[in-house]
């Protein structure tokens, strides 16, 4: 169904700033698109603390997790390129990785957080690609793969990273700029180049408040030796929220947690999605591999985020275990508007993208003041539901 892009407006208008006056945001950007076309398009507030510089159409900021997501284009878009299924074997690539239980790990399942690596027991630094591919290749699955799933935070990004390289003689970093931003004419890096740094607004740490659900969860977070600590503290490095805003930093390409972009363009990348894997008379994926984004490999109780999580290759879904729906399907318990096709991937702190496309709709949300949530929240959340309401 086709969204009235003025009635939209009029309804996403004050909900976005509502999030300034009584939600505590700094500044944030939203952007909807619909068929291909941005529908809507709000920005607000500022770059920085001192509130000196106003958040504009031009502003770019930290997307954290949601890098996660084109890093995961890039994966398939390399396999569909070289006819590789994603049932394949790891190792079929990536000779080395064949250590310690992990002979028979699939793309799939890699790709679905399913192979058990989601830290590391062997101490790397997070800038030390090298030292944590070495330590991925000897690390010991922490579960049975294919049995459960459990979020890589951090490990992921290497992961996809590496097979990149081995399969297309590339960098993650060189094939996003390559075969997306640049056709697509993307505001949206993975690793920024020095000159782009004045519009990069400053992210800032979540306020201390009452912990968000799964409790124990965020109080694993902050607990030594938990899996849930383990998971985001390897490799090692990077732990404090304002290391993210030196430049230095902003240049490496993280593709875990590194990414930087402007909510138009982290939608339109999705745009391209939830229309098929087409957009600007280019076409990038086919049925098939759309097909590997959009369908769940695996569902249940997350062993590091302790609540239901789903996962198709390399993106979130919906659980149908949870009533807490964030891609593209009400939150609430009363609505059943939505899509099961919806896949997309939230950033630590409040960000959020995803695709729909049933509904050939795709969300962005993007913010400098973080929440002490790693899953979208109510800033986000509110948005999605109005543009669901109006189906």
């Amino acid at each position: 169904m086709q969204l009235d892009a003025s009635k939209l407006r009029q309804r996403i208008t004050p909900l976005f700033e509502e999030n300034f006056q009584k939600f505590g945001e700094l500044g944030a950007a939203v952007s909807i698109w619909q068929n291909g076309k941005a529908i809507v398009d709000l920005e607000g507030g500022f770059k920085d603390a001192r509130r000196k510089q106003s958040w504009t159409s031009d502003t770019l900021v930290l997307i954290w997790s949601a890098t996660k997501g084109l890093g995961t284009a890039c994966v398939l878009h390399v396999l569909e390129e070289h006819k590789i299924d994603i049932e394949r074997r790891v190792t079929e690539f990536w000779p080395e990785f064949a250590q310690a239980g992990k002979e028979n790990i699939t793309l799939a399942q890699l790709l679905s957080h399913q192979a058990g690596l989601a830290a590391l027991d062997r101490k790397a630094d997070v800038l030390d690609y090298a030292g944590v591919i070495s330590a991925l290749e000897e690390q010991k699955p922490l579960w049975p793969p294919g049995t459960a799933h459990g979020y890589h935070a951090r490990t992921f990004g290497y992961l996809l990273d590496e097979l990149v390289k081995r399969i297309a003689g590339q960098s993650l970093r060189e094939y996003w700029r390559k075969t997306f931003a640049g056709p697509l004419n993307l505001d949206l890096w993975i690793g920024l180049p020095e000159k782009e740094n004045p519009r990069v607004a400053t992210m800032y740490a979540a306020k201390a408040g009452n912990l968000p659900q799964p409790k124990q969860f965020y109080v694993d977070l902050v607990s030594p030796g938990t899996l849930a600590r383990k998971a985001f503290t390897s490799p090692h490095g990077l732990h404090a929220i304002s290391a993210m805003n030196d430049p230095a930093i902003r240049a490496e390409p993280i593709v875990s947690f590194g990414g930087i972009g402007s909510a138009n363009s982290l939608a339109k990348f999705y745009a391209m999605l939830a229309n098929g894997g087409e957009l600007d008379g280019r076409t990038f994926f086919s049925e098939k591999t759309m097909r590997w984004m959009t369908t769940t490999l695996t569902d249940g109780i997350d062993r590091v985020f302790q609540m239901p999580t789903a996962f198709s290759a390399g993106f979130m879904k919906d659980s149908k275990t949870s009533m807490h729906r964030i891609f593209g399907r009400t939150h609430s318990e009363q609505q059943s508007k939505g899509s099961t096709s919806a896949f997309g991937h939230p950033g630590a702190g409040g960000s959020h993208a995803f695709a729909d496309p049933e509904n050939k709709i795709s969300f962005a949300y993007v913010m400098n003041q973080m929440e002490q949530s790693v899953l979208p929240n109510e800033k986000s959340l509110r948005l999605v539901d109005a543009i669901y309401d109006l189906l």
